[in-house]
């Protein structure tokens, strides 16, 4: 009767301590993606300097398609003056707000 007591004590601990383990890792894998902000184009601040050519020419073509808003854009540049590189942050923040 002893020896059927001790299993059954040992077995109850086994598996308090599976669930407890069960529990803290849930609770590890839930906290990184509760404190990681929303990654929208609002709250994202892009540095467009160390953009490579490449990166640069990709979304060059891409805002193009806007045709008006791209030629708007560029026009801004070129009043403030801005040309190369010098002119992306530029030409980044107009075509994404």
């Amino acid at each position: 009767m002893h020896m059927f007591r001790s299993r059954v004590h040992i077995m109850s601990l086994v598996i308090l301590a599976c669930f407890a383990v069960g529990t803290a890792l849930a609770q590890n894998q839930a906290q990184p993606q509760s404190t990681k902000p929303p990654a929208t184009s609002t709250t994202k601040m892009e540095d467009v300097s160390k953009w490579t050519q490449k990166q640069w020419n990709a979304a060059k073509a891409k805002w193009s398609e806007e045709k008006a808003k791209w030629d708007d854009c560029q026009k801004k540049a070129k009043q403030a003056k801005l040309s190369g590189r010098k002119s992306w942050q530029s030409l980044y923040d107009c075509m994404t707000k």
